[in-house]
């Protein structure tokens, strides 16, 4: 599928990046600053009770959803079908923020919205180790991989590589 870009601005942007990133935040603040509909994936994977949807149907929800629109920002990794976005994406923005920061950030909303369902609905936030580990392996783990993809993908999106605060405002600011 190909998107009409005439404008030169991306028009199907995949923000990726650690948990705790602020991957949601900036995605909504993007959406409103380029009039663009923002989909969350959270918001369409989990199930009530924080359960996983089998696979290929995941596959086929996130295609339908992206297909749904000429254009999106999509926030969210989900490895399993980042192909999906990635096909289909002109941008893909990544929020590579220090460890210490998603670590504290994701503390924070922890903190913040317990027992309120904010991801998804039926998904109160929790406490959970595995996802702290996933947050602090993220670096040495799972960035590595993602590099290696978005390289594969190299001839047909733009990559944008945010690492700091800073770097996510003035990209922000640089909208206006």
């Amino acid at each position: 599928m190909t998107v009409d870009n005439t404008s030169g601005q991306p028009q199907r942007i995949a923000v990726v990046g650690s948990s705790g990133a602020g991957k949601s935040t900036f995605a909504r603040e993007l959406g409103r600053r380029m009039e663009i509909p923002v989909i969350s994936l959270d918001r369409h994977y989990w199930r009530p009770g924080w359960r996983r949807p089998p696979r290929q149907q995941w596959r086929h929800e996130q295609a339908v959803l992206l297909d749904a629109h000429p254009g999106w920002i999509a926030d969210g990794n989900y490895w399993s079908t980042l192909d999906v976005r990635l096909h289909r994406a002109d941008t893909v923005i990544v929020l590579d923020l220090p460890r210490r920061i998603c670590l504290a950030q994701a503390l924070r909303r922890v903190l913040r919205h317990w027992g309120q369902s904010i991801q998804a609905p039926g998904c109160p936030e929790r406490w959970s180790w595995g996802f702290l580990g996933y947050i602090w392996s993220f670096p040495n783990r799972h960035r590595p991989r993602l590099l290696a993809t978005l390289d594969e993908h190299a001839a047909h999106i733009h990559v944008v590589m945010l690492r700091t605060r800073r770097d996510v405002r003035e990209y922000l600011a640089d909208l206006a």
